[in-house]
């Protein structure tokens, strides 16, 4: 049997059924331990119940949260949830319309904590409450470069969406804009991939590379 799987295409990953006397704990869900586990997660959370392993990246993740303004459906979000999840990021904020194509998510975000919020506003009410330092990250005069900048720990990295980039709204709510160095002829790297640049460089100068799988 292939078992369970939470990708959408290609072929087939993962384990197959558990061998030998199954594991006595409740984080163990039986019916992947008997039909297999296919789902896009590292080994360690192998034939685990999604909710155990939400519980258990609750206790990993970093200071840093993530939000994209979706104001023209933009297509990058999937990506950009994808790789927070690959970063343990606290949250993400969708902030605009609510429905996203999920499909460059590849499943992540049913372990990823989602937050939606209509407008920049409604924001910025929730960063003033939880004590974060909004970073806006566009390719603006003035901005500092990412490679160099010191980025707070308890940060709320801010997208705009390909394109337009970041809302008039947005730019002026940030404590600090800052911008990835570019060498060639395009005038913006795409919103997915500055995305995962600015959390790694967040990564880099925060978080415990001990605790990485």
């Amino acid at each position: 049997m292939t078992g369970p799987t939470e990708w959408e295409f290609g072929e087939p990953v993962g384990v197959g059924p558990w061998t030998g006397e199954p594991p006595h704990d409740d984080r163990y869900d039986p019916v992947l331990l008997a039909e297999g586990d296919r789902r896009n997660v590292v080994d360690a959370y192998r034939y685990w119940r999604r909710d155990a392993v939400v519980a258990d990246l609750d206790r990993r993740r970093h200071d840093f949260h993530v939000a994209i303004e979706n104001f023209q459906h933009d297509h990058n979000i999937g990506t950009v949830v994808r790789t927070a999840n690959a970063f343990a990021a606290r949250a993400v904020h969708i902030v605009g319309r609510r429905r996203w194509n999920r499909r460059g998510a590849m499943v992540t975000d049913r372990y990823q904590h989602l937050e939606h919020h209509p407008d920049v506003e409604h924001l910025l009410k929730y960063a003033a409450g939880a004590d974060l330092t909004i970073v806006a990250v566009d390719n603006l005069p003035g901005a500092r470069r990412v490679e160099t900048a010191e980025l707070p720990r308890r940060a709320l990295l801010l997208f705009g969406q390909e394109g337009p980039g970041l809302t008039a709204q947005a730019r002026d709510a940030a404590a600090m804009t800052v911008s990835i160095a570019q060498f060639g002829s395009t005038r913006s790297v795409n919103a997915g991939v500055a995305a995962g640049i600015v959390m790694h460089s967040w990564i880099r100068q925060h978080a415990d590379l001990d605790r990485a799988w």
